[in-house]
């Protein structure tokens, strides 16, 4: 079984896709938390993306992983989060949890790997991160998770002019991090990305409201950063 520390795959400019639509309504409550867990980005927000970094939770719901970056010191964050089969929101939405214009804290400053993005360090400043709730080791991931976790690199990839790198926390930190873990099917969500059946998986309508009109969510737990 391959290891969660070579999962990297790039992304060919010659099959880039057209729009592709994501349900990514806020998760409630973020907004207050973004100026003590984002930085602003020190690369073009939309030309500097150049890598999308996958993530395991090391938890069982959302609320423990958005509990991170409620924390005083420490904080981390993410831009999406992918629910777990055991919350309500699975097959339906992922959860917007950072403006894609802000650098969000997912990778510490010094992780890098020269095969991405030329070994350039501070990889928040020019990737976007994906958190998917599992508590790894012996949890199963979804179907739905690993398509869903290819639809929003899919919905990336559109976007990003230069987007070129799909990669685990788990290269760019080897000696720290294992995540998103050897069940997380790296084969079958790369072949969704680069051959686009992500795209036809049925996504609910649902627009997202104003973060003054969701209602409060309490923070349980704790996630792997």
């Amino acid at each position: 079984m391959p290891s969660p520390k070579s999962y990297h795959f790039t992304l060919p400019k010659s099959k880039r896709p057209g729009e592709v639509s994501l349900n990514e309504p806020w998760y409630p409550g973020v907004q207050p938390y973004w100026p003590t867990c984002t930085t602003k980005r020190s690369v073009d927000p939309i030309m500097g993306i150049t890598t999308v970094v996958i993530h395991a939770t090391a938890g069982g719901s959302s609320a423990g992983a958005i509990s991170v970056m409620k924390k005083p010191t420490d904080a981390a964050s993410f831009h999406w989060l992918v629910p777990d089969e055991d919350e309500d929101q699975h097959g339906e939405l992922v959860w917007a949890c950072v403006p894609e214009a802000l650098a969000a804290w997912h990778v510490r400053n010094a992780a890098s790997h020269p095969d991405v993005n030329d070994g350039a360090r501070r990889v928040n400043h020019w990737s976007l991160g994906i958190e998917v709730v599992n508590k790894q080791e012996l949890d199963p991931f979804s179907p739905w998770q690993v398509e869903i976790t290819a639809r929003i690199v899919r919905h990336c990839w559109a976007k990003y002019p230069n987007l070129a790198h799909v990669v685990s926390h788990a290269k760019l930190d080897p000696d720290r991090r294992t995540d998103p873990g050897t069940l997380f099917d790296w084969e079958r969500f790369k072949h969704l990305v680069l051959n686009g059946e992500a795209d036809a998986i049925p996504v609910a309508v649902a627009s997202a409201k104003p973060l003054s009109e969701l209602p409060a969510s309490e923070a349980l737990g704790c996630c792997h950063t």
